[in-house]
């Protein structure tokens, strides 16, 4: 009997470590639980906690966020939520569960902005949410308690804040191909004193971006620092050829000088620009504005700042050779900058230190044109 016993012991020990490494480390809230408390920053400067919404009949907590393509094409449709379900009746929250610190470069290719409060800010503004957009810092305790397995996630909770639904917004990120409403089916249940027909369902998207992610983020960021760096030398036919000639990629052309301040100071930008669309129909080109004979420092500046994009130097001492050859437009400002689409045509110049985030917004305009995001690509 003492034997048996024993292995009793060891197997449910083992079952329990099993079951362990299968669970979730921030396990999905489950139905009939009350609404974890919430007191967090929003984008419009003030802090929100739960008991602000304690008026409404029903609250809807949406955990989404800026960077993810899944949860771009769910802006709109919470937007119409927010409209058709108001205050006093139902209240509408989004909370961006990420912690930006874990969020890759290599994830942010399909948005101009990453996952930081002050990015919300911005896309907040430019895309006119009409709902609070919440931040939920840096350790992700408030998704903790909710479990959000991924951006778009909702959860529905009753007049006594106990959890009724729980799962996606609706069975499609192409809005045109939805067939069941299941967010706004619920929320409608609830108003009208009625039990959603359905209470959990599945969700799809980019993955949480948990703190324990940062670590991850931090080991990808050292390979990517450990990539060969190249300078090669261009005559001035081949820079014609980067502008003039098709390539099935969106280029950028970024023309700069180690001697030139606001080249040096924005030049880890145009580094972190490369690593986050290279995986998609992009090619970053830097080129030196400076002599051959200065070779050897453009190579020391590139290695010192890990620029693994393709990377130039002009094989003449004729400026004006260069100048014409890569844009009769340039007018010889420092630094420039082209944008050249996948049919060699200019899509746009930039005179001077750049705007990133006006930089993005049409970097990822052009990528979209080539190949539009389709979601069994899109990095989760």
């Amino acid at each position: 009997m003492k034997r048996i016993g024993l292995w009793a012991v060891v197997l449910c020990l083992a079952t329990t470590v099993l079951r362990g490494a299968d669970a979730p480390a921030h396990p999905t809230l489950a139905l009939g639980s009350d609404a974890p408390d919430f007191d967090l920053p929003g984008v419009d400067g003030q802090n929100h906690t739960l008991a602000e919404y304690a008026r409404a009949d029903v609250l809807c907590v949406v955990f989404n966020c800026n960077h993810c393509p899944t949860a771009q094409a769910y802006e709109e449709r919470i937007k119409a939520l927010s409209r058709r379900f108001t205050a006093p009746k139902v209240a509408v929250v989004v909370i961006s569960p990420n912690s930006s610190a874990a969020v890759r470069l290599d994830e942010l290719g399909f948005s101009d902005v990453g996952d930081t409060l002050d990015e919300m800010k911005i896309r907040a503004k430019e895309r006119g949410f009409n709902f609070p957009y919440l931040y939920d810092g840096e350790n992700c305790a408030v998704a903790k308690k909710y479990g959000p397995v991924a951006t778009p996630h909702a959860f529905v909770f009753d007049r006594a804040r106990k959890l009724r639904y729980v799962g996606r917004i609706d069975d499609n990120e192409r809005e045109s191909l939805v067939k069941s409403h299941d967010l706004a089916d619920a929320i409608e249940a609830l108003v009208a004193g009625r039990t959603p027909t359905v209470a959990q369902t599945k969700v799809f998207g980019c993955s949480t971006k948990w703190d324990s992610k940062v670590e991850g983020n931090t080991r990808w960021l050292e390979k990517v620092r450990k990539e060969p760096v190249k300078l090669d030398a261009i005559t001035a036919a081949g820079l014609k050829e980067l502008v003039s000639q098709p390539s099935g990629k969106v280029r950028m052309i970024h023309l700069w000088a180690t001697w030139c301040g606001p080249c040096v100071s924005e030049f880890d930008e145009i580094v972190e620009t490369n690593l986050r669309f290279r995986h998609r129909d992009f090619e970053l080109i830097t080129v030196a504005a400076q002599f051959p004979d200065e070779q050897a420092k453009v190579e020391r500046f590139l290695q010192k700042n890990h620029s693994s994009a393709r990377n130039l130097i002009f094989a003449d001492t004729d400026k004006y050779k260069m100048m014409e050859a890569l844009d009769a437009k340039w007018s010889g400002e420092l630094p420039y900058t082209l944008l050249v689409g996948a049919d060699g045509r200019v899509l746009h110049r930039f005179d001077g230190a750049l705007d990133f985030i006006e930089l993005r917004r049409h970097i990822v305009a052009a990528l979209n044109a080539v190949t539009p995001w389709k979601p069994a690509t899109a990095p989760l």
